[in-house]
């Protein structure tokens, strides 16, 4: 019986054609772990469930320019010293628009508003034949409307408002152009039509959002402008300030009579029919390598461990 020989030669050198051998004399153990592991990944991928992923693709609305600059020239530094906010150099909407939609705040409430608790956390997969989805009854009893997740503190209930905004997050994707000036709006989903219904229903969504969020501006500053009217008895002054109130009015009355406020449609969504994942082949393929690796690992420990005893 031929005796083993240790893989290190010393301590900072490794005799590679030892690990050669040793590699070739489990070759049939190489083989047949990696097998095993190739057969448990595919298995794993036919198991996955198919994703969706529909899109559209918005462009920011161009802001139209008014007479309120040169109102401002008139009144000179009294708006920004009074610390008023008149929309002058406030930045990109649709640049603000894209941070709010990706934040916790608008999602949560975009979540509870629409009731999207089941469907984003608790649904498992997508039935084609009745295009219906299908619950993990381990998180959600359907039949009594119940959730079944266990908190920090042993009570069973929904899931947090955290958990709900990472799921969420993990479907959605937000690409801006740059160059062409555009954003690409995509949400992936087990069932396609949820996926389109996402996706719409977020376009709505932050439209409105912006929308309320101007209308909010607009409306602290003609309150604001109208009280400075009523404290100053400098007949100049008021003409400045009605020039400016006139302008907030004109663009509260824009911005409520435009329901795409900050994106309009370019692209619509469609209801994808091909899905978006899971890249089942690549999950076999990393899996396989993983597994030979392992298998080689394996073989040359067992290698080791022999050559160790043996010159024990």
């Amino acid at each position: 019986m031929q005796k083993e020989t240790p893989l290190l030669i010393n301590d900072d050198q490794i005799d590679l054609l030892e690990v050669f051998r040793a590699l070739w004399s489990g070759k049939k153990l190489i083989v047949g772990l990696s097998s095993a592991f190739a057969v448990l990944f595919v298995t794993i991928a036919l198991m996955m469930p198919d994703r969706y992923k529909a899109a559209s693709v918005l462009a920011p609305v161009t802001p139209q320019s008014t007479g309120l600059p040169r109102a401002l020239s008139r009144l000179g530094g009294i708006a920004s010293f009074a610390g008023l906010s008149v929309g002058i150099g406030d930045g990109s909407e649709a640049q603000i628009a894209q941070e709010i939609m990706g934040s916790w705040g608008f999602i949560d409430k975009f979540i509870e508003k629409n009731n999207l608790q089941v469907p984003l956390y608790a649904v498992s997969g997508w039935d084609k034949g009745s295009n219906s989805l299908i619950i993990n009854s381990d998180i959600y009893d359907e039949k009594n409307q119940k959730w079944l997740i266990e908190g920090a503190d042993g009570q069973v209930g929904a899931p947090s408002s955290w958990k709900l905004y990472k799921r969420f997050s993990d479907m959605l994707t937000i690409i801006p152009d740059s160059e062409a000036g555009l954003v690409t709006l995509s949400v992936e989903h087990y069932s396609p039509h949820i996926a389109k219904q996402l996706v719409d229903l977020l376009f709505e969504e932050i439209n409105r959002h912006m929308q309320q969020r101007k209308l909010n501006k607009v409306n602290s500053n003609i309150e604001y402008l109208e009280a400075q009217v009523e404290g100053t008895s400098i007949s100049y002054m008021e003409n400045v300030f009605y020039t400016i109130i006139e302008e907030q009015i004109k663009n509260k009355m824009l911005a409520e009579a435009t329901p795409e406020h900050t994106f309009v449609v370019v692209s619509q969504s469609m209801v994808p029919e091909e899905r978006s994942g899971p890249k089942r082949l690549l999950v076999v393929v990393l899996g396989s390598f993983i597994a030979v690796i392992f298998s080689m690992l394996v073989v040359l420990i067992r290698h080791s461990l022999r050559a160790s005893k043996s010159n024990n």
